[in-house]
């Protein structure tokens, strides 16, 4: 695959341990929903390092100095329904405070258009600077419509996060919203004739949720 600049692949062998047993097919519910969490959790620090901090005065026992802390309601999360559900605890571990937003999206058969089934995002979502998660970005299309969603109502700071990306979903990402950046845990091979990544985990969403 080509090299972005905004695309930054995990080479993590905490990463690689625990997305080794996701992708075993008697890894149950439970242990997988655990993974998807602790995997976003170790992908937050580093998608985090450039959040905006701003100086507070705080005493210690000993002395009062100057520290720095994220702003309250500066940043906030957005799952694509519905398998991104499962990484909102692994970024509220790292930063609690941060608000949900939700957003579904699906493609109609006839149009092959992008049609937006529900949203429900935090108050002045325009200034936070928000993070798209999913834990499959096969072939690309919910993510990139799911942003441009978003910058319709005009969120301009924009990072996507997932656990698997296929080489094709990373490209379409990148041309559709080349001004977003792309962290995934791990780079899979390609997309197989029905669009599941190979070699992948399954569909994440069923995994996460106990259906089928």
């Amino acid at each position: 695959m080509k090299q972005y600049p905004n695309v930054f692949v995990f080479d993590h062998p905490l990463i690689k341990h625990k997305v080794s047993i996701l992708r075993d097919k008697n890894t149950g519910m439970k242990e997988f929903r655990e993974l998807i969490e602790e995997i976003t959790t170790i992908m937050t620090y580093e998608a985090m390092k450039d959040v905006d901090l701003i100086p507070v005065e705080v005493e210690t026992p000993l002395e009062r100095t100057v520290q720095y802390r994220v702003p309250e309601e500066s940043v906030a999360i957005v799952p694509i329904l519905r398998a991104g559900l499962g990484m909102v605890n692994g970024v509220h571990r790292v930063l609690p405070t941060a608000r949900v937003g939700h957003i579904g999206m699906y493609r109609d058969e006839k149009t092959l258009q992008p049609q937006e089934y529900y949203c429900k995002l935090p108050d002045g979502i325009e200034e936070k600077k928000v993070f798209v998660v999913d834990p499959m970005l096969a072939t690309g299309g919910s993510a990139a419509d799911a942003i441009s969603a978003l910058k319709k109502r005009g969120v301009k700071d924009i990072t996507m996060m997932c656990i698997i990306a296929a080489p094709e979903g990373i490209e379409r990402l990148v041309a559709a919203h080349p001004d977003v950046r792309v962290f995934a845990s791990t780079l899979d091979r390609c997309l197989n004739e029905h669009g599941y990544i190979l070699p992948g985990l399954g569909d994440a969403g069923d995994r996460l949720f106990g259906t089928k």
